[in-house]
């Protein structure tokens, strides 16, 4: 049997703030490659470039990537504020409609920070654009040095932050085979309200929503707020999360 080919949204980029460009990050690809056994497929994040139907018919499952970018408060009745740009309105437009395709078709779709928030919407929750300003919330987002730069050791970027603490019986505590894990934390939204489909199925300490699943499903339809793609070949976690994703991808081409 062919490897399954997975669809992963690109971002847009502006390089050299002229060229204009679509980015997904390396680790996204060798996680799906190397740990879910798929062929990573990039595809644009824009309605122009990227039909979903066409789309659907080519993959056998979608990522939905973390990004710099927030999703334009207008998906969920707020206002915008330049204090939290930058936006992609061209991957919301395209990545709203894509999750509620990919769970009406039955295509495994997979969120993952930017991802699961996207889902969220798309279903028609809300978020709060800097999570860490509501009361009792911590710093969800990436450290820093003391001067703001970004710091220079990725172990340090994408170490464990904060405990997680899993629904008892729901789907990721069955999966992890344990109620509490340790992720790491690089965003600034977050779920406020989620959506009328939405399934909460992990919190962390504070309160910030971190794991969900969409109800009735009929095929894997889950998302993390941590950077779930970052070392699952070691990441006993997000190696775990990855395999579900590939088996459920190998039922999908199976069942084509």
């Amino acid at each position: 049997m062919k490897k399954p080919v997975v669809g992963v949204i690109g971002s847009s980029h502006r390089l050299e703030n002229r060229f204009e460009m679509q980015m997904v990050s390396e680790q996204n690809l060798r996680a799906v490659a190397e740990v879910a056994g798929a062929l990573p497929l990039m595809f644009a994040g824009c309605p122009e470039v990227t039909e979903i139907g066409a789309l659907l018919d080519a993959v056998d499952g979608v990522v939905l990537v973390g990004a710099r970018a927030n999703v334009h408060p207008s998906r969920f009745r707020a206002e915008p504020d330049p204090r939290h740009e930058p936006y992609d309105v061209n991957r919301d437009d395209l990545a709203l409609s894509l999750a509620q395709a990919c769970v009406a078709r039955r295509v495994p779709i997979f969120g993952i920070c930017r991802g699961l928030q996207e889902i969220n919407v798309a279903f028609g929750g809300s978020l709060h654009p800097e999570i860490c300003e509501l009361p009792g919330r911590l710093n969800h987002r990436m450290p820093r040095l003391e001067n703001g730069e970004i710091h220079p050791d990725l172990n340090v970027v994408f170490g464990d932050r904060h405990d997680v603490r899993l629904v008892q019986g729901g789907v990721f505590a069955r999966l992890l085979g344990r109620e509490t894990i340790r992720v790491n934390s690089l965003h600034g939204q977050g779920i406020l309200e989620p959506g009328e489909r939405v399934v909460v199925e992990g919190v962390a300490e504070d309160g910030t929503i971190e794991a969900i699943r969409i109800a009735d499903a009929p095929a894997f339809a889950l998302a993390v707020q941590w950077h779930a793609e970052y070392d699952p070949q070691c990441n006993p976690v997000n190696r775990t999360l990855f395999e579900a994703f590939g088996e459920a991808l190998q039922v999908r081409r199976r069942a084509a």
